[in-house]
């Protein structure tokens, strides 16, 4: 007879049971952890002071730069505890807390990413009416709207969550708490929680990919319309560093959450989860920095100020 007694406390199976491996790994995404915060830091720091910088596309940014801070230090901190002190457990509470963060913040920077498809689209199909469509009073209202539909479509998730009995002592196979893997350690009937996520992933997922990428088929057909080479470079660069950072996002989830055999979790479920929870975060405002001629003449000119003082 399966024993019922009720899980308080759970095991994250981390991403290394070598003890040798634990302080070269800490040292390494702490780096990776404050090089995220620098980064991302420096982008909010030059927007809110460069009046260069103070448009629609740049606001947008700066609020995927905020997120991506609040995602890495939900999931790298309780990483780097487990493996600074090897013990790798975390009570439910914690783990459901973590959930809740972790889907809010991934479930606000895709939505972000759609509203910043949107963004392009009114920049450069209707260039002429840009400022009176994406206006500040609109910019702040899609935020706020991606926010509070983030918070809500969390909360049904993790309500459903907290109905559950955890029993099983099989460790999540993870090093951060995850909707599927907990899932997996309960004893309750998972069927709705279940079919909650499939629903949700076809239609609001599936709504939210399209909007993020119907926008580009027009936006080229545009862009291929345009007659000037020098137009025509400007427009692919203003998207070239949006559609790259979609692409990064939505190629790890995809494979992290739908690929063959997801429960059978490998090394390189590992290498992709670290990918999609750690350097994704990092890895966004080096491509916008690396490839916006903007961003590198605002650091150019805070750096001058700097030395200056």
């Amino acid at each position: 007879m399966e024993n019922k007694t009720e899980l308080y406390t759970l095991v994250l199976s981390g991403l290394s049971d070598l003890p040798s491996l634990q302080l070269p790994l800490f040292l390494v995404f702490l780096l990776v952890y404050l090089m995220t915060l620098t980064g991302n830091l420096l982008i909010v720091l030059l927007i809110c002071t460069d009046s260069h910088l103070q448009t629609p596309m740049y606001f947008f940014l700066g609020t995927l730069a905020c997120l991506d801070m609040g995602y890495s230090s939900v999931t790298i901190p309780r990483m780097l505890l487990d493996l600074l002190t090897q013990k790798k457990k975390i009570s439910l509470e914690a783990c459901i807390t973590q959930i809740f963060f972790i889907m809010f913040f991934v479930v606000s920077e895709c939505s972000l990413l759609a509203v910043m498809s949107y963004d392009r689209y009114v920049a450069i199909c209707h260039s002429l009416h840009y400022t009176q469509i994406m206006h500040w009073k609109a910019c702040v209202l899609l935020v706020l709207g991606v926010l509070i539909f983030s918070m809500l479509y969390t909360l049904v998730h993790v309500l459903l969550l907290l109905k559950l009995t955890f029993c099983r002592l099989t460790p999540l196979q993870s090093f951060f708490c995850d909707v599927p893997q907990l899932l997996l350690v309960s004893c309750s009937d998972t069927f709705i929680n279940v079919l909650l996520i499939l629903i949700t992933a076809i239609v609001i997922g599936g709504g939210i990919f399209v909007l993020t990428f119907c926008p580009y088929i027009i936006i080229l057909n545009t862009i291929m319309k345009m007659q000037s080479k020098a137009m025509r470079s400007k427009a692919f660069s203003t998207c070239s560093s949006h559609l790259t950072v979609v692409f990064i996002f939505y190629g790890t989830a995809l494979f992290s959450y739908f690929h063959p055999n997801a429960k059978d979790h490998s090394a390189v479920d590992t290498v992709v989860s670290v990918f999609y929870a750690v350097l994704t975060p990092l890895v966004n405002p080096l491509i916008y920095s690396l490839r916006n001629k903007i961003l590198k003449i605002s650091l150019k000119r805070a750096v001058r100020r700097l030395l200056h003082i």
